[in-house]
């Protein structure tokens, strides 16, 4: 069975976007997405994948999800359900969702782990929200808090969640 991870970054209210884009530019949040990610599958929905600045993300296997099967998505593979597309990955293959909102919604419980940045702060505006986590079925198993600096507007935590056994 795949392993199945979801990685966000989430403010002090959940919310992860607004108007498809990020909420804080925090490039530490960034490097750690890129080291978790590469060498893995990616998954996503269409309009996390219009977000992509240079489209497809290298060294990465890109799954898109959309119901217009005309899509175009260079670079990456388009499936019209969550079940397609987990169907057409190796047992070995570990699974990043990476958004957006919808597609967090309908594969927090088929998640192993979430990998979130939980940001210390309010985004001034929002459109796009994470699911509740369920301190009944998710038990935090690493913390790494990280402060405010010239390149980090506010205080952030890496925090690595496991689903309950």
């Amino acid at each position: 069975m795949s392993k199945i991870s979801i990685i966000a970054a989430i403010d002090k209210n959940r919310a992860i976007g607004f108007e498809n884009k990020l909420l804080f530019w925090l490039p530490n949040d960034l490097k750690r997405f890129k080291e978790l990610t590469t060498g893995n599958t990616i998954l996503m929905g269409r309009k996390t994948f219009e977000s992509l600045p240079k489209g497809a993300l290298p060294n990465r296997r890109n799954i898109v999800l959309s119901s217009n099967a005309s899509f175009s998505c260079p670079g990456a593979e388009l499936f019209s359900s969550i079940e397609d597309a987990l169907a057409n990955c190796k047992d070995d293959e570990h699974i990043y969702i990476i958004g957006g909102e919808g597609i967090y919604r309908q594969t927090i419980d088929l998640a192993d782990e979430l990998c979130l940045t939980e940001i210390e702060a309010e985004a001034s505006e929002a459109d796009a929200y994470f699911p509740d986590i369920d301190a009944n079925i998710w038990h935090k198993k690493n913390r790494d808090a990280r402060q405010t600096d010239d390149k980090h507007p506010c205080n952030y935590v890496f925090v690595d969640y496991e689903r309950r056994r």
